[in-house]
């Protein structure tokens, strides 16, 4: 008997199959496991060729295999389709907790604490509170009164005149469309009267015209800082901007926002870029991720049209939070090699060999990679055990991370060591010793800990460091669910302009600034600040402090 799959290389890609040929393969399995069976009740025997009892055998395992490994493919598709996408315990997982021996459990359970002694002295945990709705105190506010006309203030009980004695206030939000104004600037010319009488040559002297925004057009600081934010902030492509202005009466095309936005990118936040990417050098803790993006051009070059838009960022504790994206046409270690080079210090990445390139640097792990490996391994059939402890022992490091959240780096730091680094010692010891299949989910998950550890125990070294590099990941996510409008950049250059505006815009995030008041002050000061030198240090007076400063 032959299985008509068989051939199918196994290997850590996935692969798609019919369900006929899946239900065919556990067929054959039950037909080959009745075939060497022996029944027990009737003590009938079967004699055959050791050889051939041998190969039936071999055959046998190798289609258990496929079916165990094809079976883990499909649990794994279903859940990334239609399962849920956080790694939070449920009660299933609970139950396999408490089957997986008492070392890491006993980490969890004595950790369930509301404070965290330190040695200088005991802080507080800080307990999470639920966003409310909220309307806020410091907008604009619209009175409305309503009294009784005079003819109704008479006491309905003895006659005379009530007064007031207090009031009711409701709060209700009014939201008004942004509404658009066409400015007519009249530049006045002068001439002197007394010098027409007497026939003396007329001076004719003009208003100074004020630098237009962008030369040639009629584009405004407000109507470019409005069109970023509509595309880059609130993800509204282009064509939608288009159809909301010509339903008001605006024929402004796709074709002249997008000249519009590049110029200004290009004129006003690319310097501003340079200045934020060499202050970047000078930090001493960074994160760094990357995603894929598509550009048109490239494909019609006959190149592949995947490029990918490359992301670092300033770490938690920084003075001067700062979010660059950078877009490359390839995934190669040469482009954070680039982009940091003469930078000395911590890098915090998600495992991809590309950044070890960067030599004098101490690379540091992310954990929630490790960790949703081993919640995967748990969501596919067969035994449990191994997964779900590697996962307890995950969620025990993070949860003396949430205990020391509001600690000083000072205080993480010594937390850790008295803390953190026992049970990633048990940890590591632990996953030394498991045998288990490499191609398996759970053989995936070991693979990546014993490839990665070095990196992953490094958020050990300094309290201001992170046990994974999510902070990347959140700063990635905007220009994401952009992708998910634009889909493609037609240019390469089109895709550095967006990867030069959503940095202004995620710096901004990053300094608790509204994106469209940063972006509409660089517009109305960079014309009037910028100079012709080769350094632009007239850069310097838009950084985000200094907006801080000036509002």
């Amino acid at each position: 008997m032959k299985s008509n799959i068989q051939n199918k290389k196994i290997n850590d890609e996935t692969i798609t199959v019919s369900r006929t040929d899946y239900e065919e393969l556990q067929h054959q399995v039950e037909q080959l496991k009745a075939q060497l069976d022996v029944d027990g009740d009737d003590k009938d025997t079967v004699t055959i060729l050791s050889s051939e009892y041998e190969q039936m055998q071999q055959h046998l395992d190798q289609l258990e295999k496929q079916v165990d490994w094809l079976t883990e493919q499909l649990v794994t598709m279903n859940r990334q389709k239609f399962g849920a996408k956080s790694e939070s315990m449920n009660n299933e997982i609970v139950e396999q907790l408490s089957l997986t021996g008492n070392e890491p459990e006993m980490y969890l359970n004595s950790l369930q604490v509301k404070e965290i002694q330190v040695p200088a002295h005991k802080r507080q945990r800080k307990m999470s509170v639920l966003n409310e709705e909220k309307l806020p105190d410091d907008i604009e506010t619209e009175i409305v009164e309503h009294r009784l006309p005079e003819e109704e203030l008479e006491c309905p009980a003895c006659g005379h005149t009530m007064t007031e004695i207090g009031k009711e206030v409701k709060r209700s939000l009014k939201i008004i469309p942004a509404k658009t104004v066409v400015v007519e600037d009249w530049y006045y010319t002068y001439a002197c009267d007394n010098c027409k009488k007497n026939d003396i040559e007329v001076p004719i002297v003009k208003a100074p015209k004020e630098k237009p925004f962008i030369e040639g057009s009629y584009a405004t600081p407000e109507a470019v800082a409005h069109l970023m934010y509509q595309k880059y902030v609130m993800a509204s492509p282009l064509y939608r901007m288009e159809q909301e202005l010509k339903s008001k009466g605006i024929a402004l095309s796709r074709q002249t926002m997008s000249n519009w936005i590049m110029t200004a990118e290009y004129d006003y936040l690319r310097p501003v870029y340079e200045k934020l990417n060499e202050r970047l050098l000078d930090e001493n803790i960074l994160h760094a991720d990357e995603t894929e993006l598509k550009v048109l051009q490239l494909l019609k070059q006959g190149g592949k049209n995947k490029g990918y838009m490359w992301l670092f960022r300033t770490g938690k504790y920084s003075e001067n939070p700062t979010v660059l994206y950078k877009y490359e046409p390839s995934r190669s270690g040469e482009t954070p090699k680039e982009f940091l080079k003469g930078y000395k210090g911590y890098l915090q990445t998600d495992g991809y060999s590309g950044y070890h390139k960067l030599t004098d640097v101490t690379h540091v792990g992310c954990f929630a990679h490790l960790r949703r490996k081993f919640y995967e391994a748990m969501e596919v059939p067969g035994d449990k055990t191994a997964a779900s402890k590697g996962f307890s022992y995950c969620e025990a490091l993070f949860a003396i991370e949430k205990e020391i959240a509001e600690l000083t780096p000072e205080e993480r730091y010594t937390a850790r060591q008295e803390h953190s680094l026992p049970i990633l010692n048990e940890f590591k010891k632990w996953a030394s010793v498991q045998k288990v299949p490499s191609k398996s989910k759970i053989g995936k998950a070991l693979t990546y800990l014993d490839n990665q550890w070095k990196y992953l125990v490094n958020y050990t070294l300094d309290g201001r460091l992170e046990i994974t590099n999510n902070l990347a990941e959140r700063s990635i996510k905007p220009f994401v669910i952009d992708r998910k409008n634009f889909m493609f950049s037609n240019t390469p250059n089109g895709a550095q302009s967006t990867a030069v505006t959503f940095s202004i815009i995620e710096t901004a995030k990053a300094n608790d600034i509204d994106p469209y008041q940063y972006l509409l002050w660089i517009f109305k000061n960079a014309p009037k600040n910028k100079t012709d030198d080769e350094d632009k240090s007239w850069a310097l007076l838009l950084m985000p402090e200094k907006f801080k400063e000036q509002n």
